[in-house]
This record gives structure tokens, sequence and C-alpha cells, in this order.
């Protein structure tokens, strides 16, 4: 099977982690768990930086680490590439020249690595900043830069260790959209590291969720996100997602439209979500009439108190799931139990629309 293949097995005397997972050619799997769940160590492993106890890593067909026949390929020959938190770019050289400096590492001649620069600063919009220097560089113009670094190179693998997490409020939306934009025309299968759900639902096509070192639930990332098995997990789909095609100020999804606020540049009918916080959610049981507030056809699934609200959990339309917090004198009032046909209603200032990679899922 082409592609990235892994298997591995490391104990320590206060850690252990057992993984086994693939990512096929152009995919995007991501990786999310609590702090010392084992998402940095996994991502050693797959550099060649550490070592397992036991198991194999193997990218198309080439193995890069098979404990049984001994075999470890170093990092520098396995062909990774990495966008960390912070850019790293070398302080010392123009953003150009931070971005040729794999291909000529890599033996190719100064005007070709010049060429592939100025190609992949084009690719990451930061084609007129290759003469500055890191330093007047805006966080997200050096995180631009770093990627174009990686992509130079021509990984075979590539990694994303929380490229966004050091990015502030502005300029993080504009990344994550690029990422989706270059992401979805690599060949490569990507590995992407993050705390923020919000990168699943955009850049990932499969979500695979680390806990005590451990696989506890991996698949795509609408499936997992809309029916989490784990605690963990459930937290992390606090968000309502629903996903069609993009439209003009909305997604189309089935008969319905969603309007909201575009978060990230977009393309007419190109994959799409609407998301919103199910605080966000107002429950009816009829269709509000002469509103401009989005209303959507759903059938109660259970209704869980939580403290001072309850949440009305719901399968919409498509059959995805939904979720609405309201207070409980509401659900009183509304005298709603499982099984029966309400509305849901969102304010479209709530809506955020995004780009979307997997499919839809829900809180």
């Amino acid at each position: 099977m082409s592609g990235l293949r892994v298997d591995v097995e490391l104990h320590r005397a206060e850690f252990s982690l057992r993984a086994e997972f693939a990512v096929a050619p152009g995919e995007v799997l991501a990786v999310l768990g609590p702090n010392g769940a084992g998402k940095s160590t996994l991502l050693s492993v797959l550099a060649g930086q550490l070592a397992p106890d036991r198991g194999a890593v193997e990218l198309d067909g080439t193995a890069w680490l098979d404990t049984a026949r001994r075999i470890n390929v170093p990092t520098h020959r396995r062909g990774v590439g990495l966008l960390a938190q912070q850019a790293l770019l070398f302080p010392n050289l123009t953003a150009r020249d931070n971005v040729a400096f794999g291909p000529r590492a890599a033996g190719t001649s100064k005007a070709r690595a010049r060429e592939v620069a100025a190609r992949w600063l084009a690719e990451t919009d930061v084609a007129d900043l290759g003469g500055r220097r890191p330093a007047r560089l805006s966080g997200g113009q050096a995180q631009r830069v770093a990627l174009a670094r990686a992509l130079a190179g021509e990984p075979r693998l590539l990694m994303l260790d929380e490229p966004l997490a050091a990015l502030d409020v502005d300029a993080a939306p504009a990344m994550r959209g690029l990422l989706h934009q270059v992401l979805r025309r690599q060949e490569m299968p990507t590995v992407l590291v993050t705390h923020d759900v919000l990168d699943a639902v955009v850049l990932a096509d499969r979500l695979l969720v680390l806990q005590d070192g451990r696989v506890v639930e991996q698949g795509p990332t609408s499936e997992v996100l809309s029916r989490p098995r784990e605690a963990f997990t459930a937290r992390l789909a606090g968000l309502n997602l629903l996903t069609g095609t993009a439209i003009d100020g909305g997604v189309l999804i089935g008969e319905e439209i969603i309007s909201g606020r575009v978060v990230e540049e977009l393309q007419a009918r190109e994959p799409a979500g609407a998301v919103f916080a199910p605080s966000a959610v107002a429950v009816h049981r009829e269709r509000p009439h002469g509103s401009p507030r989005n209303a959507l056809p759903v059938r109660v699934a259970a209704l869980e108190p939580r403290g001072d609200v309850v949440r009305v959990r719901a399968t919409g339309p498509s059959e995805v799931g939904m979720a609405a917090d309201v207070t409980p004198a509401a659900v009183a009032e509304l005298g709603i139990s499982a099984g029966e046909d309400v509305w849901f209603v969102i304010k479209a200032t709530e809506v955020a629309i995004h780009p979307v990679s997997g499919g839809s899922s829900g809180a």
C-alpha cells in the first residue's frame, strides 16, 4: 500500500506510546489529544528523532523503520518536511534564501533553487517579501515563508506541528485558509498535530485521537466528531458543523441554505462548512416566519442536563448530529422529548463559514 503506514510501540519510565494508523497519498490526518497524550512523541518517531522499542514506519513501500529487521533510516534521509509553531527561519537569510535552503542543501544549483523558492513564495502569497529578512516579517508572513520552505524541499511526508498556535486571531484564519488551499494540491501524506478542532475540520480528511499514549478513536473527521466515543473527543466536538457547497455568503446543504460570516476565502461550489456553537441555537416548535435567521428541521435524539442548561441533541439534514444549549425553562415551555420534530434556529451572525476537507459532522 502506498502512503504512510505506522505501527509502533515505545516505553519510557513514566510514559508509553502505542499507535497504529495509515495515511494515504494526498490525505491529511489530524492528531488531537490533551497535553501529554503523546502527539509530539509520535512526530519525533516519524521524523526519526526518536527510536521506538518495537514497530515499523513505512512510506510508499519503503521501510523507514523496522525494528525486527534493524532498519532505522536517519532523519536527513527520510525526506520529511516540518512546519512548527514558530517559523524558525534563519535570521541572517532573506525569505527567498530561507526557502531556497532545502533545494540547495540537496545539491540543486543556485539558479534552480531560486526558481523553486520563487514558485513557493508565490504559492504561499508572499512573493513580494522574498528580499526581506525574518526580522522584517510579521508572524503570519513568517509562517507563510516557513511553509514555503517546508514544501520547497519536496518532502515525501509533511508534518504540521501546531502551525497556527503562535499566530494572532487575525493571522490564524488567513493562514488556515492558505493551508487548506495548498494541502489540497499536494500528493504526499500529511500529519497535522493540533489542539484546535477547527484545524481538523478545515484541513483534515481523517482524525486520530491520542490519550495517555493510546489511539482511542480514529476515522473520517466527520464520523469521529459527530459520534464521539470518548469524553475528551466529545469535549472537542463542542461545535456544530454542517457541510455542503459554498454559495455567496453561505452554504447549500441539501435543499437548505445556511447563511453566515465567511471567515476564510472560498470559491463558489467548493466544499464548505457552517460552524456554530450549541449556545447560538434556539429551539422552536414551528418554523419562524419573516425572520432572517437560519432555520433547520431536526428530530430530537436526547436531552442532556448540563448544569444551568439542557443540551438538546438532534439529527438534522442528512442525519447529521447537531446540538442546542437551552435553559430548563425553555425545555419545559416547549414540552419536547426524544423523537419529536422541532426547528433549530441560528442567527447568521453566529455562523462562521469555512472551507472544509472532511465530511459533515456535529457537536
